[in-house]
């Protein structure tokens, strides 16, 4: 047996942000994908899934019914019978793991689903993202429900605010295009959770508060609806300043060894790095104006380009 594929996903704006209603911008990433499968003679990976599927399963019979309904029965049949999850997508990379694992049960096991296929609505999607949300928080504490929503409609997700957010199109990569966005690997796991309690606590002080709604918000808003209109010059402007607010605020998010690197991408204009994700390891996410120059200065580092200008 094997379901269909569900892809990952890059938040490309508005990390952090989106919790306090800023503007972001999420897009599917078909490089890593995962699907629902059995197998005759399962790996430990899938062993191991399969343990966290059982737990799931748990976690699922005491969802909200007028929320949504599963097929339990079912479900827990096949998960007893071996089925787990068989993804590429990296865990803890901030690429959206769970989100692709939340949108195969959700599409195999939800009755009534919302599709794809229907007159996706903003009341239809907010559904959808409340439902992702309720599921996906088993995986985080708390989930915006953003990722699994992109995994599952695969097309890029703008969000205005938490109660506005509707599909769009990104403007079309040109073949001869010198800027790209990027990912870094750090090459360390990040925890979600940790991360989000940090700033949770951060949001407590008044000051961290303001720089958020000046600077931060303000920032990631024109990044987005620069990427939009397709204004190159000004996004790379709101993305250096977007940059710089990071490294001087969300500094325990950024692994210790990247703080010169960072640093050195805004003093050099060679790249702009910023979080994918809630930080603390797996992937960075960088911006270059020319992707050769980056490579040759980010020369010890894997890049994998995600998008070109």
């Amino acid at each position: 047996m094997k379901g269909p594929l569900f892809y990952s996903k890059i938040l490309l704006f508005g990390e952090y942000g989106i919790i306090k209603d800023s503007k972001g911008l999420s897009i599917p990433y078909n490089f890593y994908n995962g699907a629902l499968k059995t197998d005759e003679n399962p790996s430990q990976e899938a062993i191991k899934s399969n343990e966290s599927l059982n737990r799931f399963v748990s976690y699922l019979k005491n969802i909200d019914a007028d929320l949504v309904i599963f097929d339990i029965e079912t479900l827990a049949q096949d998960v007893a019978a071996g089925m787990y999850f068989d993804s590429s997508i990296p865990q803890g990379y901030g690429v959206g793991s769970s989100g692709a694992l939340v949108a195969a049960i959700y599409d195999k096991y939800a009755q009534d689903k919302i599709t794809v296929l229907e007159n996706l609505t903003r009341e239809k999607l907010l559904k959808l993202k409340a439902i992702f949300s309720e599921m996906e928080s088993f995986f985080h504490g708390k989930s915006s429900g953003l990722d699994p929503l992109n995994s599952y409609l695969s097309i890029p997700i703008l969000i205005n605010s938490k109660d506005h957010i509707e599909a769009t199109g990104i403007p079309a990569q040109p073949t001869d295009g010198k800027g790209a966005v990027f990912l870094l690997d750090s090459g360390i796991i990040g925890e979600t959770a940790p991360m989000v309690r940090i700033f949770m606590e951060n949001m407590k002080q008044e000051g961290f508060r303001s720089m958020l709604k000046d600077q931060f918000i303000k920032h990631t808003d024109a990044c987005v609806e620069d990427f939009l209109k397709g204004d190159v010059k000004s996004l790379f402007k709101n993305t250096k300043q977007l940059s710089k607010v990071v490294l001087n605020h969300f500094k325990p998010m950024i692994p210790k060894q990247f703080h010169e690197l960072w640093k050195k991408g805004i003093e050099t204009n060679e790249y702009y790095l910023k979080l994918c994700g809630s930080g603390g390891g797996g992937y960075i996410l960088g911006f270059t104006q020319d992707i050769e120059t980056a490579k040759q200065s980010l020369k010890d580092y894997k890049l994998e380009v995600v998008y070109n200008f």
